[in-house]
């Protein structure tokens, strides 16, 4: 199957859904969003499948939500309109997390942003040692994305790189906070998912659902599901704040490219 931004395959008892937007980082657009919630649907319904791995075509994983003019921005929204498109696209990324079968995220190259909010969905995360996996290089929002940070790499570090425009960290850093479960050498990032989803596939698909079920409920009593959703509550009182209307009027008056290289003469 393939739709305009998203393809999806299957290998035996393996489906694999690809961000398929390599000009643009496989950024996400609406059409993105759409596409991806689609291949979703397609996966849960194809019970020739028991795994699902999710990656990214081309040079990276994804670029996070696509900011540039035309795409995503505040300014074409209310406040209660962007708290709704908020709640919309994280209900998404909690697909991942309710999905009934396993999902692996195979991430190479750059994962940014909102990105990282797919990943932290998914059921397992397998990272190349030499990727990036970083926060928006403009400050334009809060809360969405640190909240479910918190969950793997704890407060202190979320919110180290929460506070710093752009942090990031390697694969290898990843695996070594709780961020992924293994960081390996890029050029066996592939055999390694591959493996590891054959691997899961061998359970069978009924017990699969059930112990998903189960440590994902812990999770829930914790209130995961509850913090995800208020991630939205905060991003959009962030991007009506006085400073995220200016980095805004930034990307509007220099482009993405310009607005970043701005902030950064500012350091």
């Amino acid at each position: 199957m393939q739709w305009e931004t998203v393809t999806y395959e299957t290998d035996g008892l393996v489906g694999t859904i690809t961000l398929n937007r390599p000009a643009k980082m496989n950024a996400f657009n609406a059409q993105m969003l759409a596409d991806f919630g689609a291949s979703l649907t397609h996966a849960e319904r194809d019970n020739s499948v028991r795994v699902v791995i999710v990656r990214g075509a081309g040079r990276g994983f994804s670029g996070g939500y696509d900011i540039s003019p035309g795409e995503f921005s505040p300014a074409d929204h209310n406040i209660s309109d962007d708290r709704e498109w908020l709640q919309d696209a994280t209900q998404l990324w909690l697909r991942l997390w309710e999905f009934p079968k396993p999902v692996i995220a195979q991430v190479h190259g750059v994962c940014a942003a909102g990105a990282t909010m797919l990943t932290i969905c998914c059921d397992i995360t397998l990272v190349a040692e030499d990727a990036r996996i970083i926060w928006p290089a403009l400050p334009l929002g809060g809360g969405l994305i640190g909240a479910l940070w918190t969950w793997l790499i704890g407060p202190k570090k979320a919110k180290e790189m929460s506070f710093i425009a752009g942090s990031e960290m390697t694969g290898a850093e990843a695996q070594g906070w709780g961020w992924a479960n293994r960081a390996v050498p890029a050029d066996d990032l592939e055999a390694v998912t591959s493996k590891m989803a054959r691997a899961i596939s061998a359970t069978p698909a009924d017990l699969l659902r059930i112990k998903k079920l189960a440590i994902n409920r812990v999770m829930d009593v914790q209130g995961f599901r509850t913090v995800a959703m208020f991630g939205a509550e905060w991003d959009a009182i962030a991007h009506y704040s006085k400073g995220a209307t200016e980095m805004a009027g930034r990307i509007r008056d220099l482009g993405l490219k310009g607005a970043i290289a701005s902030l950064k003469q500012e350091d």
